[in-house]
């Protein structure tokens, strides 16, 4: 975040009391920093995510300000907001949509939401209506993410607004720690508007509830009604209004959208008595599942100018379970209700192991490139990060990385952490310095592309003598195999080592142009120097003793014995040449057939390793 928004943030957080225990107001799509009529002071999210686009809604005079702009993603799997939170911290998020037409297109789209590697719902967003959606839970780490992911073709995720809160310790703590609360319904008997901050601290929304036939809403009539005797902290405007029946033989039906198939469900009640009872009067009732007192009945008797809660856990509960409250047989007085509210329970995932989360935080770290990528790498499947591959354990390895083409530059970090990788594939990017030596020794690779990149120096025997892996790294001239010169582009594949330059296919070219135009020894160029000379110097005594001889006419100063001498030094001359001829032929035809003789058993030896490899 920059320091100047992040010092405007501080500002419009100061209007806000500290019992809110705000963490953060992120308006999506917008760079405003400023605070809206609720007193809620929010930050334009720029700063906090590189992908995606801000688009505006069409005007709308319906909504809040933060509901008019929306960032929406067009590219990748899943996009994620990444905030710093409290390790340990009990939280709550809140994600909202407003699709408002903002593409003129009326085609409000469909698409999953995450967090911190758990799926959370499938958005359905409206045309005109906000819809958003509550998760509570304990988080593992000291940073929390929230993720769109886009389900169907053409259907592109966005999302309006991001809030997050900090939760008392001891708020909703009848679930375990290691499973969410996914609202599902918050609601205020007898309001006529929503409840939020400032009215509730945490800035939870209450809804007014429908009223069925045969309820009547009733007024407290106590001057002040105390909040603090229960831990979860329902705001004194909705414990100043409840619904009741007109008798006591009527019960209260509590409605509950539940879904066709049970699922585990966890119930807050809170009730508060509305006026000050006589001797002879008595309230008092029981939650009913299904026409049936709970397992365990409790009796609860609404306090005056207080409040008592009761809470349901380890429950399922489906479209078919009907919820009521029943007065009990001594009670002079109906049931009565102030709010509810109602959460369906999912176990929390522990999200990809940790060593992978620190190896690529490492990748992160080094290369600016991949910074923008965050959530959980591996969860939920299928929406890993586009660059890797995961398996499909309940705490995922990372099985690949693919970063062919993500344009980086610099040196490898020490991501060893990664025991599990099997592939890895770097080319055609910018790498420099020095081959890692742990790659070599990281226990499941089989598989390492560094083709194409500026990387230099030795290539560790941890990999050029590794069979199990198959190593490329042609496209990078100054890298040369461990104990050889570093003049000579080097190429390894499969394990083994190659002075030969190759594809990136791993393909050895030939040696043959090596061989005729850089093994020939001094010995053999000056042998054939000598040679041709005295060739050269024999052919021209020839020529002359010819023409003497066509044009002698008394011979009186030539012997037939000089002419003869002359004629055998031409011989021997000619014998000697062959000879230097002669030799240098056997011994280039030695030295070729040895050259190739090796180049065959090289590409023997690299079929026979493929071969091993492959098996």
């Amino acid at each position: 975040m920059a320091t100047s928004h992040l010092s405007l943030f501080l500002v419009a957080l100061s209007a806000i009391s500290a019992s809110a225990d705000v963490l953060w107001n992120i308006d999506c799509g917008s760079s405003d920093t400023y605070i809206d009529d609720n007193f809620i002071g929010w930050i334009g999210d720029n700063d906090l995510i590189q992908n995606g686009q801000s688009e505006v809604v069409q005007s709308s005079n319906s909504v809040d300000h933060v509901m008019s702009t929306l960032r929406v993603f067009t590219t990748r799997k899943k996009n994620c907001y990444s905030l710093m939170v409290e390790k340990g911290g009990q939280i709550y998020a809140r994600a909202s949509f407003y699709y408002g037409n903002y593409d003129q297109k009326s085609a409000p789209p469909t698409f999953d939401l995450h967090y911190d590697g758990n799926y959370w719902t499938t958005v359905e967003t409206s045309n005109d209506r906000v819809v958003y959606y509550e998760t509570t839970y304990v988080v593992k780490g000291d940073s929390m993410s929230v993720c769109v992911a886009q389900t169907q073709p053409n259907q592109y995720p966005f999302m309006s607004a991001l809030e997050v809160r900090s939760l008392g310790a001891n708020m909703y703590k009848h679930v375990d720690s290691n499973y969410a609360l996914y609202l599902k319904a918050r609601v205020a008997y007898g309001t006529t508007k929503d409840v939020r901050y400032s009215a509730d601290a945490y800035d939870r929304i209450w809804q007014p509830a429908a009223i069925g036939t045969g309820l009547t809403v009733v007024a407290s009539d106590a001057l002040f009604i105390d909040i603090t005797s229960i831990d979860d902290n329902p705001p004194q405007a909705v414990m100043q209004n409840a619904v009741t029946t007109s008798k006591a033989s009527e019960s209260i039906q509590l409605t509950i959208d539940s879904p066709a198939k049970a699922v585990p469900i966890y119930m807050n009640l809170y009730f508060s008595e509305v006026t000050q009872l006589g001797t002879t009067q008595k309230r008092s009732f029981e939650l009913y599942a299904d026409d049936k007192p709970l397992p365990n009945p409790e009796i609860i008797v609404p306090p005056y100018g207080t409040v008592t809660e009761m809470w349901l856990t380890n429950f399922s509960a489906s479209s078919n379970t009907s919820f009521s409250l029943v007065a009990t047989s001594d009670s002079t007085l109906p049931p009565l209700i102030n709010a509810m509210e109602v959460f369906y329970v999912d176990a929390l995932t522990d999200g990809t192991n940790s060593k992978d989360v620190d190896g690529l935080s490492s990748l992160q770290t080094e290369f600016t490139n991949l910074q923008d990528w965050s959530g959980d790498p591996c969860l939920p499947s299928p929406y890993t990060w586009d660059w890797l591959n995961c398996s499909s354990d309940a705490t995922p390895r990372v099985t690949a990385l693919y970063l062919s083409g993500y344009d980086l530059s610099g040196q490898l970090p020490d991501f060893s952490s990664m025991d599990a990788v099997v592939t890895i594939d770097l080319h055609n990017n910018s790498l420099s310095g020095s081959i890692p030596d742990f790659l070599g020794t990281l226990p499941n690779l089989k598989e390492l592309n560094l083709a194409d990149n500026k990387l230099t120096g030795q290539i560790p025997s941890s990999l050029s003598k590794n069979n199990k892996i198959k190593l490329t790294v042609s496209g990078n001239p100054e890298l040369c195999v461990s104990g050889k010169s570093c003049k000579t582009d080097v190429t390894t594949t499969g394990g083994g080592s190659s002075d030969t330059p190759s594809t990136s296919s791993g393909k050895k070219t030939s040696k043959l142009p090596a061989i005729l135009g850089g093994t020939i020894p001094a010995f053999f160029v000056i042998w054939i120097i000598a040679g041709v000379a005295l060739v050269l110097h024999q052919n021209r005594k020839r020529a002359a003793i010819t023409a003497m001889t066509a044009g002698q006419t008394g011979g009186a100063n030539t012997s037939n014995g000089g002419l003869q001498a002359m004629a055998n030094d031409g011989q021997m001359g000619e014998k000697l040449g062959q000879v230097a001829m002669n030799e240098f032929r056997v011994n280039m035809e030695q030295q070729m057939n040895n050259e190739i003789s090796e180049l065959i058993h090289e590409q023997l030896q690299d079929h026979d390793n493929r071969g091993i490899r492959n098996d």
